[in-house]
Parts: structure tokens; C-alpha cells; sequence
């Protein structure tokens, strides 16, 4: 091999072509990559499947997940042919929900196990450096990331947000704000602004009501 990195810098780098940014659910902001393109770049650096690369499913399995949702799991092994010679088992553990919960209620899909095993493709080809450069955080399909990479966004606690949106007064908002720490605070200022606007609005939109009623 002329250098430790000749796989990996052959195909680090996918183009624009093959790259969607995610625009909903909890990978918001995220890069999806074509499938597709991934195994155009083994077969242009390996040869057809079969030939230069191949894989193999090693498991199927199911678990299950809260709420009657149930996720399918696929384990595959990737092996590449370089000077002759097949290499070890380059593995990789993919899933995807087959039962999910959606508004409307329990879902199935009949394509979870070839989801998972997509998955479980894209795991074991980004070890031989597939796509690189975006897991890396270095490209964004548009783009080489230099900058100084933005402060996160605070991230709100669920219990917390459950005792701001139980609170009905001003007093009982007050309560909550001073269990708080610091750290909390900070995290839930917009919160609390939030709620404290609610239940102002709230009153007087009662007040009002007080006063129709009093002059009816």
C-alpha cells in the first residue's frame, strides 16, 4: 500500500450531488449521504461487488422500545481485495424503527430491516474513511468548516419545563425560579419569560372577564 491513508483520502470527501441536509427530527442540521454514492466510491476504487469489495449480513435482530415501538438492528461485515488479498471482516451495526410511534399512532415498516442494514453499511464503510470528511465536521456539502464552530444552544431540562408550565401564578412561578441554580437559570431564562407573559395574559383576560360579567 503507497500510504496508510490511500483508502481513506480516495473517498473522504463526497460531492454535493450526493448530500441532503436533514431539516426535521433529532438529526436537524445534519448531512444525509446517498447510499448510493457510497458503493459507487468501493466500486470505483475496488471493483464491483463481488470482485473488489463485498459484504456479508451476520445478524437480524429486533428490540424492543417504549411504548409498543420495536427497532430492527442488522450486524454486516465488509471485506475489500487489495493486492490480491481479501481483508479482515471491517464491521459495522446498523438500525431502524420497524414499530414507530407517530401522531397518528403505532406504525410498522416493511423496510426496517433494509434500513438497518444500509446503516449498519455506512458504519463500516466510514472506518475505511467513506464520507469522511462529514463526520469529521469538516464539510457541509458546500463548504469546508474553518470557523470557530457557534455556541450550542442551551438545552432545556424536562423536569424543569414541567414545573414552569405548572405553574398558575406569579407566586408559584417565583417558587420554581428560586429552586433553581445558577447553571438552570441560564438554561431556562427564555422559559421562564415565556410562562411569566402566559400567565399575565392569563389574568388579565380574566379580569376582563370579571368585569363583562359584573356589568352584565
Amino acid at each position: 500500500m503507497q500510504s496508510n491513508m490511500e483508502f481513506w483520502n480516495a473517498f473522504s470527501r463526497p460531492p454535493t450531488t450526493a448530500l441532503k441536509p436533514i431539516s426535521g427530527g433529532r438529526l436537524k442540521g445534519k448531512t444525509d449521504i446517498n447510499p448510493q454514492w457510497r458503493y459507487q466510491a468501493m466500486t470505483e476504487k475496488f471493483g464491483p461487488i463481488g470482485f473488489g469489495w463485498k459484504y456479508t449480513i451476520d445478524r437480524l435482530w429486533t428490540e424492543d422500545g417504549p411504548n409498543g415501538e420495536r427497532m430492527a438492528f442488522a450486524q454486516v461485515s465488509v471485506y475489500v481485495a487489495h493486492e490480491s488479498t481479501w481483508s479482515d471482516a471491517i464491521q459495522g451495526i446498523g438500525g431502524a424503527a420497524m414499530i414507530a410511534m407517530e401522531k397518528s399512532g403505532l406504525v410498522g415498516s416493511d423496510e426496517a430491516y433494509k434500513m438497518a442494514t444500509t446503516d449498519a453499511l455506512s458504519v463500516a464503510l466510514k472506518m475505511l474513511g467513506v464520507a469522511a470528511e462529514i463526520y469529521l465536521g469538516n464539510f457541509d456539502g458546500s463548504k469546508y468548516r474553518t470557523e470557530a464552530p457557534a455556541a450550542e444552544e442551551p438545552v432545556h431540562d424536562k423536569v424543569v419545563l414541567a414545573k414552569f408550565f405548572g405553574a398558575r401564578t406569579m407566586d408559584e412561578l417565583g417558587a420554581v425560579w428560586a429552586s433553581l441554580d445558577a447553571e438552570q437559570r441560564r438554561k431556562h431564562a427564555d422559559v421562564k419569560d415565556a410562562r411569566k407573559a402566559e400567565i399575565n395574559a392569563k389574568a388579565d383576560r380574566d379580569t376582563f372577564v370579571d368585569e363583562m360579567e359584573a356589568q352584565g
